[in-house]
């Protein structure tokens, strides 16, 4: 049982903070690397989860990476932290919370992807201007800036 769930068990369902990291993973080719989640059902999300105990956000960062995917990531460049308000959630359960999301992205990735499917309906890569409709409203304003700012300046 993780931190997390140990906390609801003490709170309940009362509101609270979270911090949590995502990684947007960026191939050789350019196409961003995106998870459809099993919750939301059939949405599509950047792959990332909330800290553990004793966790640096960039160890959260590679630890959802690897657990999710399977993949190992490394250089991990900052895009932008993100928190206030607009980051509260209210999950089907009842959970209340409000995340401070710490977002990476990272072109230096190991491995062969495989799907984790507790959480995940698939993963594909997608090139930017291709990118599905329905992702998180979260995770929509995270590539947005990232294709906006950083993602001009990687291709160059």
């Amino acid at each position: 049982m993780g931190y997390v769930e140990e906390l609801r068990k003490i709170v309940g369902h009362r509101p609270l903070i979270f911090v949590g990291a995502v990684t947007i993973i960026v191939d050789e080719c350019g196409r961003i690397l995106l998870q459809q989640r099993k919750f939301p059902s059939g949405t599509w999300g950047i792959t990332g989860g909330l800290m553990e105990l004793g966790e640096s956000t960039e160890e959260v960062a590679k630890r959802e990476v690897f657990e999710e995917t399977g993949l190992k990531i490394d250089d991990l460049q900052l895009i932008n932290v993100y928190s206030g308000a607009e980051n509260y959630i209210k999950a089907e359960n009842g959970d209340e919370f409000y995340v401070v999301t710490i977002a990476y992205f990272s072109k230096n990735v190991k491995g062969n992807l495989l799907v984790d499917t507790s959480e995940s309906l698939t993963f594909e890569f997608f090139y930017p201007d291709q990118l599905p409709n329905n992702i998180v409203k979260s995770h929509k304003k995270i590539l947005d800036e990232f294709l906006k700012n950083l993602y001009t300046r990687e291709r160059k």
